[in-house]
């Protein structure tokens, strides 16, 4: 049995699944500052009458690391960067804590200038006198030599409680995307570190011995444990498991796009022959790029709990939330109460729907249905704009799904699948507005949570070779070691796919070899003196986000726990 739970922005889903047959569902409200309260309530609702013990593996996505740097709650993060040729790394700035150390390692990764270790000192001694606790080391090429990355590690290991180093983080050589990503890991780690230790306390009290992963961007799996040491990962989890909810419960080899509408937001998505597009360089977290590869979705603030205001006579739906719809208990109207006066819906409390409908109506001499309507289409304007913007752009780029690059193809949807709780309210107006075959899945309320318990463990590692040098490295797992000069293409191919076996199996993933697959497999000719001196190989491997299974076609009492 396996357990997934999706924490939302406005609701916390949770499914118990036995094999591909759902057994219980249930929703919970999200206590953003509680969030371990949604988790109990939802875990506690599907597992009556079950047996625990009989649960393998727990899946959760959690909005805890988005959450904490959308408001502000992150740690403050010592920043030591050392630099190289190219742009210099001042201009990679940010935190309050960013101190460079004079040193520099060439594209090979051979030193070209020594740290300085006097300016390592002083950036040591700041940081200390400051009160930070957690760091972010970054050199320049440091998947081609750590060196320096290890020397600035050791120097402030006295006084750190947590480092993120940049080698570690991943093989790419993107100097800017690696400063940001350690930045937001450290920044993070100790939020989700403390979110961890509650939640793996509070699974004992449920007599749960499941192996516990967190959803990634990318769609996949990782453990516990690795999320502690690597928390930026988990970021736009929810989106990731709204997606392979997709993947779990539809049946499609075509181009379609996939709309969540939550409470909050709404995500958009785009699947390009039946699979999901990924952000191949990574997202961007507060408009800085990073390397946290991701499922390409798009969200904007579209939901049953958007704020209806009515601005310069206009009547605008989103993207603000104060609370949830007036029919829920909430404070002011939003887009939910106007379906319940629209007669679209039916949902809580209808009547203090109309109320509250009524009064701000009142205040713009309108009629409450001519608000209810104006509301409505302003949401279907904004949702239309957006996807209609979404394809184009797509279109104006290479596209690459979890398996491979599209090329000379342009993407061309015919149906939109939509999930979250308001979908069906939805389903006929969005086919009238986009002249799309619209369709809402049976389980479309619990989706997202069926996409995490059915997801997959995943993990990717780049090899570089340098048979001149007689050098091999795999940054991410920390592995530098020689090799012989004669090292093949064919040998760093099954090398790359028995490192990242070997990864798995020490994280308590096991992997058949099949499911491993070469992203990348590369070798040019190194040139010196007129002469081929050796060969400089890359390969990149991974094991691509899937589901486990497709769920059998069911229905099941959702479960509605708390308060509204």
């Amino acid at each position: 049995m396996r357990i997934g739970i999706d924490v939302g922005g406005t609701h916390t889903d949770g499914v118990l699944i036995d094999g591909n047959r759902l057994v219980a569902a249930a929703k919970a409200p999200t206590y953003h500052d509680n969030l371990l309260e949604s988790i109990n309530q939802v875990l506690q609702a599907v597992l009556a009458g079950q047996d625990p013990v009989r649960v393998q593996t727990l899946n959760l996505s959690t909005t805890l690391t988005t959450n904490a740097i959308v408001t502000g709650k992150t740690e403050a993060v010592g920043m030591l960067v050392s630099a190289g040729p190219g742009i210099a790394p001042k201009h990679y700035r940010i935190g309050d804590h960013y101190h460079l150390v004079y040193g520099s390692l060439d594209h090979l990764g051979t030193e070209t200038s020594a740290l300085d270790e006097q300016d390592l000192e002083e950036a040591v001694a700041a940081c200390r006198d400051q009160g930070v606790k957690c760091f972010g080391v970054a050199s320049k090429f440091s998947p081609r030599n750590p060196a320096h990355e290890n020397r600035m590690t050791e120097a402030v290991a006295d006084q750190a409680d947590f480092v993120s180093c940049g080698h570690l983080l991943s093989g790419q050589l993107n100097f800017g995307r690696r400063i940001h990503t350690l930045y937001y890991n450290s920044a993070v780690w100790r939020t989700f570190r403390a979110f961890a230790a509650a939640l793996t306390a509070s699974l004992k009290g449920f007599q749960l011995q499941a192996e516990v992963n967190i959803l990634k961007a990318d769609g996949g799996t990782m453990p516990l444990t690795r999320a502690n040491e690597m928390p930026v990962q988990s970021i736009f989890s929810g989106p990731a498991a709204s997606v392979m909810g997709i993947l779990a419960t539809t049946r499609a080899d075509h181009d379609l796009l996939m709309l969540d509408i939550g409470g909050t937001t709404a995500d958009i998505a785009v699947f390009a022959g039946g699979q999901p597009l990924l952000e191949r360089e990574g997202i961007a977290i507060e408009e800085r790029p990073t390397l946290v590869r991701a499922i390409r979705v798009e969200s904007i603030g579209i939901g049953g709990d958007s704020l209806i205001q009515v601005v310069d006579g206009r009547v605008i739906a989103g993207p603000q939330r104060i609370g949830p719809c007036m029919a829920a208990g909430g404070p002011a109207p939003t887009l939910m109460d106007a379906l319940n006066v629209a007669g679209m819906a039916a949902f809580g409390d209808v009547d203090r729907s109309r109320h509250g409908l009524s009064a701000l109506a009142a205040e713009h001499q309108l009629a409450p249905e001519l608000l209810a309507k104006a509301a409505i289409e302003a949401a279907l304007d904004t949702l239309a704009a957006k996807i209609t913007a979404l394809v184009r752009e797509i279109n104006t780029k290479p596209v690459y799904t979890i398996h491979e690059i599209l090329t000379d193809r342009e993407i061309t949807p015919t149906q939109l699948i939509v999930i979250g709780g308001p979908a069906a309210v939805f389903k006929d107006l969005l086919a009238a507005r986009l002249g799309l075959e619209v369709t809402v899945p049976p389980l479309y309320e619990v989706a997202n949570a069926i996409g995490a318990a059915l997801t997959r463990t995943t993990s990717h590692l780049t090899l570089t070779a340098d048979t001149a040098r007689s050098r091999l490295s795999v940054p991410m797992l920390g592995i530098f070691r020689p090799i012989a000069r004669e090292f093949s293409l064919l040998e760093a191919t099954a090398e790359a796919k028995r490192l990242l076996a070997a990864d798995l199996d020490q994280a308590g993933v096991a992997m058949p070899a099949g499911e491993i697959q070469i992203t990348q497999a590369d070798a040019f000719n190194m040139v010196d003196g007129g002469y081929t001196s050796g060969k400089n190989i890359r390969v990149e491997a991974q094991v691509r986000p899937a589901v486990v299974g497709r769920l059998e076609n069911g229905a099941v009492v959702i479960r509605m726990t708390g308060s509204p």
